[in-house]
């Protein structure tokens, strides 16, 4: 590979975080956009869709005709949970590297994906949240936990979302659970009048979750103590945010042999 530019597809270069992908690919001399899938598309050229001038990379309705046709190196995707997990076990059959930025995968979806890059000795990523920013803000709340275990996480994103909570508070909620003994917070008897108020449960402490037109991405950490509290937040106010860390992501999948979830693993 040295020297020669890598090679990228992009499923869902129509979408507002696959158009901020693909001009991220056009400013950096190190990658190439060679094609994009969309299942309504083919044959079309990308920068007439998207409103641009045309880029000379067509867009393919099935992937696996894209995969075989272009051979990229990586695949990088921004779609729906469903499609997402396909694409994604499609680009490891076919020894291309997946990047992921769609949430919504399942436990045991990440395990079998996890198989079948061992299986195949090809690299992974699938990061809950690509904005550097994010990916601090997590792990800053992993070590509050230790010393603040009273905790509570609000997400807050765009009101098309399809899956709650985000990926990126079911990441956090993982981490702050594995450095804080688990207990139920709140009073014993606690109760809901109205079902969900207290948001969702997730080892004793809770997370909520905002849907409104206007916002893109956003969390909040809220630690309690005696006397205290502590507020870790980030906040996403473009989708340009997250192309550092999927610049980074396509270039160190090429030096993988697993699937590695959530971009911290790849940062210093």
């Amino acid at each position: 590979m040295s020297g020669q530019p890598i090679t990228v597809a992009v499923a869902g270069a129509k979408g507002k975080m696959g158009q901020e992908v693909v001009k991220m690919l056009l400013a950096d001399e190190a990658l190439r956009f060679v094609v994009g899938i969309d299942s309504k598309l083919n044959g079309v050229d990308v920068g007439e869709v998207v409103g641009g001038k045309p880029l000379g990379v067509p867009f393919v309705n099935s992937l696996a005709e894209a995969l075989q046709t272009y051979q990229p190196d990586v695949l990088v995707d921004f779609t729906t949970p469903h499609t997402a997990y396909q694409h994604t076990a499609t680009a490891i059959e076919y020894g291309v590297r997946p990047v992921v930025g769609t949430t919504g995968f399942s436990p045991a979806q990440l395990a079998e994906l996890a198989q079948r890059c061992r299986e195949r000795q090809i690299g992974a990523v699938i990061a809950p949240n690509f904005a550097i920013g994010a990916v601090l803000c997590m792990k800053f709340a992993a070590i509050a936990a230790k010393y603040m275990p009273h905790v509570e996480i609000i997400e807050l994103h765009h009101d098309q979302k399809l899956d709650a909570p985000s990926g990126t508070a079911l990441k956090t909620a993982e981490m702050i659970a594995a450095a804080r003994q688990p207990f139920k917070q709140g009073h014993a008897q606690e109760s809901e009048s109205i079902q969900g108020a207290r948001g969702a449960d997730y080892q004793g402490f809770r997370l909520h979750s905002v849907r409104l037109p206007g916002l893109v991405a956003h969390q909040e950490v809220l630690f309690g103590a005696t006397g205290q509290t502590l507020s870790i937040r980030h906040d996403s106010l473009s989708r340009e945010s997250f192309m550092p860390g999927v610049n980074l992501a396509i270039k160190a999948v090429l030096n993988l042999e697993t699937l590695v979830y959530g971009l911290e693993n790849l940062l210093d």
